[in-house]
């Protein structure tokens, strides 16, 4: 039995002293390490004791004061600090004698080597084992007898919440060069380690920290756990369908489709004639409103004209710094003038918008540029300056600024009819 302890203890300190030394594997650190623990209970002074002299089984009381630190989630220290007090029961002879110990101790997270994880979240196990030094003394003597000692035991843990754990606790204690018994009543003339004690407390420990966590109920995976639900968070995320038309985010370059509209492989509706209206809503419009006889729309001040609008869809585009609407968009110039024509008490607002490329300032006036430079045509093709408002938006952020073809979609003017 003394070789087994002595051989744990030893595989103990060891390891944790090898743990100071290597690079921990998981990228976590955003656990609390300290913690106080506090423990009572019963002991039982196993040898020497002189003839005629012995303990209740078991017998009050110990006390336990220990302050742990994990270097991580498996394997840390702890000093304690501890008390017994041995008393004769009714039929032995009277004695009275107190115990005190300070020693240093390697702690193993068994629960953890062990992957208590994988079947529960609120039991958890520790090894521990150290030595110190104690001194046995006699109440009715002057007897103070002083030795070394090693402790070797398991914590039994259940997790109360993330700052309290209720504990309980068996340890075994071998005494070396005790010179008294634990009565004190006769000389105990041993070697090595002959003195045998034995406690069982029950306690609470207290964790200490800001972060939510102890080590003590950390899972170290090396951040493959972590890893992998990120991955597939990710994929959830890319593979999302905001605009609903078939294409997922990640791939559609016109994430706000209008609902129901055909679009490609890119997620981009059917635009043939660059006009900025997809076709299958410019062919609705056409046959809803239009002309029999120049198919031209009949822009009537129609809640879903007013809606195409004011959602973004009727936009005029400009080429990188550039003032000058480019030529396959004036005709979303022509559709606002159009709608203007056919509705006299309207009035729209120009807003114009630039790319993040360059300084905020000079976007500022750049898309305050673009916004007049749409007035102006409005303004010759007779429209009342009155009806027109020209209001600059500067940089749009709602796209990513790394990307060329990103960066096209926002620099435009779009309109709101009021």
């Amino acid at each position: 039995m003394k070789n087994l302890i002595l051989t744990f203890a030893f595989a103990s300190a060891i390891t944790t002293l090898s743990a100071q030394n290597k690079t921990e594997k998981s990228s976590k650190t955003d656990f609390n390490k300290f913690s106080i623990e506090f423990a009572g209970g019963v002991n039982k002074p196993q040898r020497p004791m002189s003839s005629g002299y012995f303990t209740s089984t078991p017998s009050p009381y110990v006390l336990d004061l220990g302050v742990r630190y994990m270097f991580n989630n498996k394997f840390g220290l702890k000093a304690d600090f501890g008390y017994n007090s041995f008393t004769g029961k009714n039929n032995s002879i009277d004695f009275d004698t107190k115990y005190y110990r300070a020693d240093i101790q390697a702690v193993a997270n068994l629960a953890r080597i062990m992957n208590f994880e994988t079947w529960t979240n609120t039991i958890g196990l520790l090894g521990h084992a150290g030595f110190g030094l104690a001194q046995l003394e006699d109440q009715n003597s002057s007897i103070k007898d002083r030795m070394g000692n090693f402790m070797a035991g398991v914590t039994g843990q259940i997790k109360l919440s993330n700052r309290i754990v209720l504990t309980g606790d068996f340890t075994t204690i071998l005494n070396t060069n005790q010179n008294q018994a634990f009565d004190a009543a006769s000389a105990a003339n041993t070697r090595g380690f002959s003195g045998i004690l034995f406690n069982g407390t029950v306690g609470l420990t207290v964790y200490l920290g800001k972060n939510e966590k102890h080590a003590d109920w950390v899972i170290d995976n090396g951040g493959e756990i972590d890893d992998l639900k990120k991955r597939i968070t990710d994929i959830e995320t890319s593979m999302l369908d905001t605009d609903k038309d078939g294409v997922p985010d990640y791939l559609d370059e016109e994430p706000n489709t209008i609902s129901g509209v055909m679009v490609n492989t890119k997620g981009k509706s059917i635009d043939l004639n660059n006009n900025n209206v997809p076709d299958e809503l410019e062919n609705y419009l056409l046959k809803t409103y239009g002309s029999t006889t120049d198919k031209s729309p009949v822009l009537s001040n129609n809640e879903l004209i007013k809606n195409l609008i004011n959602g973004g869809y009727v936009c005029t585009y400009f080429d990188f710094s550039k003032s000058t609407p480019t030529n396959v968009s004036t005709e979303g110039i022509d559709f606002i003038l159009n709608y203007l024509r056919n509705n006299p008490s309207a009035s729209v607002d120009i807003i114009g918008h630039a790319d993040e490329i360059g300084k905020s300032a000079y976007n500022d006036k750049l898309s305050t540029a673009r916004a007049n430079s749409v007035k102006n045509v409005l303004v010759k093709a007779n429209i009342n300056p009155s009806r027109l408002n020209v209001i600059a938006a500067g940089e749009d952020t709602s796209v990513d600024k790394d990307s060329d073809a990103a960066r096209k979609l926002v620099r435009k003017v779009s309109f709101r009819v009021k």
